[in-house]
């Protein structure tokens, strides 16, 4: 089977996000080249030798639902006990609980890998590391002693429990209910849908992350709990003991990842006989800040929902440009100047539509690729500088702020641009589910919608993130950009062709979009900003990754990143005067439009 693109990742993640800088910093002392370097090779091994052959029959087979129980497809019960065993769900988890510490960003360059092999086995494990990091950092110390081991090894797993039929992004419409008991712990009562890994027959526990609300809460998010629901309450040498009254009603069935099990979960509906009624919880965090506590799990679900888009569009970028090889129709003289007089076919690689799909394939997923990790590198830099220098921990984790809707959605609707594309290099053959393209495609739209859609993501980057430090934040990446800009301009190399002057209007065009709507929101006109906010995500994540695309072929001699560098410059970017356009101009028409065909706003 074809391994992920190591080499690729390993620049990606040591050059252009920086962690040979950082390791030469000293804040990841338990770090070096050849370690990192070892990580990625056996990732990639394990990846293509053992998830990717299993992907393809996890996708026919699906899950078996009866009773409530789930049966995961053949061989993935397997490959689930001998990736664990291999320490791999450990590897960022905190070393007090047995977990390696190695970082977000090396973590991150794994599941890109993982993603690559079979995103829907991936799922599961994502979610578990998200549940590591919101009770490492929220909860108790009795919670932590029974949980943290077992959920950092992957001998249990985690989920994340938010959305309800009547509440999907609206977390301030949620009715879920606990109720206090005296012995410090909580009933829940409630119905959770759309469970990502609710159920499974993968591990011998599961472990719910639920959200619900307090009888004498404050109305909206302010009145929100985060509460820790065990499939099996541990007992008292903490393996699983008796059922919790926890289960899953239904399953859904789906466009794709069908071998990930998206459940709807009830809880406190008297299904453990003898027993008082309502779902055993324990408290994480304090009582109506349950959402502060989420957020650390969703923060780092978004940036690895994002690795999912870099995984899937790796994956599709593969594929291609393999069948754009193999595929022979018509003649393209440039590739085989001798077609014409043999009268042979020629690859399809060598006709310039296909050639310029496939360059756009990958020029968004590596541009994706070092959003992604530079948001990732961002998050390493505020944990490392935390008891060093303050003030540079703060940079940092707005930084990582700053990149994490950037990271999640930009990369994410990447990922389906790029399946969809290739599919079109396939033709027909992309159509039919035999060359696994169709697959990928159907895998990959999921990932701008949960985890926060994209949407919400922009919403977010608008109005939180933009203006941390009152644009300090934002201003102050633009000027690392910028700087490459000018290393670029500086160099004069004739292979570069017109980047410098593309990625410097590009640029522009971003710092101008931002003035905008920092200044619409200074003036309370809030709608206004939101009406160009999707435009300007993509305008962002444009301009900052073909910036970031220039920063790894100025570090390199084979002139290969250099040309692609070129392409996605003159290209791609070129595309941020049309959205600074849309950002700047696009809200007075949209309204109009609105109302016209929708109707007044209610």
């Amino acid at each position: 089977m074809p391994q992920p693109p190591v080499k690729d990742i390993a620049f990606t993640l040591r050059t252009i996000a920086g962690l040979d800088a950082a390791m030469e910093e000293g804040l990841f002392p338990e770090l070096a080249p050849d370690l990192v370097e070892a990580v990625l090779d056996e990732a990639a091994r394990f990846a293509a030798e053992r998830m990717a052959p299993l992907d393809p029959v996890g996708d026919r087979q699906g899950l078996r639902f009866e009773n409530g129980a789930i049966t995961m497809p053949d061989g993935w019960k397997e490959l689930y006990r001998d990736w664990t065993a291999g320490g791999w769900n450990a590897l960022s988890g905190p070393a007090a609980y047995g977990g390696q510490e190695l970082g977000t960003a090396l973590a991150a360059a794994v599941a890109e890998m993982w993603n690559h092999a079979s995103m829907p086995f991936a799922l599961g494990p994502l979610l578990t590391v998200g549940a590591v990091e919101a009770l490492d950092r929220h909860g108790s110390e009795e919670l932590k002693r029974v949980y943290l081991e077992k959920l950092v090894s992957g001998a249990w797993m985690g989920t994340m429990n938010l959305t309800e039929p009547q509440a999907g992004s609206d977390l301030a419409a949620l009715r879920s209910r606990a109720e206090r008991r005296d012995d410090g712990s909580y009933r829940i009562f409630g119905q959770k849908i759309y469970i990502t890994y609710g159920e499974h027959d993968l591990t011998e526990n599961i472990v719910h992350l639920v959200l619900a609300r307090l009888p004498d809460a404050p109305a909206g998010v302010k009145g929100i709990s985060l509460f820790l629901v065990p499939k099996f309450l541990p007992d008292e040498t903490g393996r699983p003991g008796r059922r919790n009254d926890v289960v899953c009603h239904s399953i859904e069935h789906k466009l794709g990842i069908h071998a990930s099990p998206t459940c709807t979960m009830l809880f406190g509906e008297g299904t453990v006989v003898g027993e008082e009624a309502g779902a055993v919880g324990w408290l994480v965090g304090e009582e109506n800040r349950g959402l502060a506590c989420m957020f650390t799990m969703m923060n780092n679900a978004r940036l690895m929902v994002g690795m999912e888009g870099v995984g899937i569009a790796d994956a599709a970028c593969e594929k291609a440009f393999a069948y754009a090889r193999e595929r022979h129709q018509g003649k393209a003289t440039r590739l085989a100047p001798s077609a014409e007089k043999s009268g042979a076919m020629s690859p399809i690689l060598g006709h310039p539509d296909i050639a310029r799909t496939l360059l756009t394939m990958k020029g968004l997923t590596d541009a994706s690729r070092a959003i992604a990790f530079c948001c990732a590198m961002a998050t390493d830099r505020a944990r490392g500088y935390q008891d060093r220098d303050a003030d540079k921990a703060r940079a940092w984790q707005e930084r990582a702020n700053l990149l994490t809707p950037v990271a999640k959605a930009f990369a994410t609707d990447a990922a389906c641009d790029v399946a969809s594309l290739g599919i079109q290099v396939h033709g027909g053959m992309g159509f039919v589910e035999e060359t696994g393209a169709a697959r990928l495609m159907r895998n990959a739209r999921i990932t701008p919608i949960y985890e926060g859609t994209n949407g919400i993501q922009a919403i977010d980057l608008v109005t939180r993130k933009i203006g941390q430090s009152g644009g300090g934040a934002v201003a102050a990446l633009f000027g690392e950009l910028d700087a490459v800009v000018d290393e670029l301009r500086g160099r004069n190399a004739p292979q570069f062709g017109d980047t410098a002057a593309c990625l410097a209007e590009g640029m522009a065009d971003l710092r101008a979009a931002t003035d905008h709507l920092l200044e619409r929101l200074r003036a309370g006109e809030t709608e206004t900003a939101l009406a160009g906010a999707t435009p300007y995500l993509r305008l962002f994540g444009l301009a900052s990754g073909g910036v970031l695309l220039a920063k790894g072929a100025l570090a390199e001699t084979s002139g290969e990143r250099a040309a692609l560098c070129r392409f996605f410059a003159e290209n791609l970017v070129v595309e941020t005067g049309g959205l600074r356009r849309k950002v700047v101009s696009g809200a007075a028409s949209l309204a109009a439009a609105h109302d016209r065909l929708v109707g007044e706003p209610v």
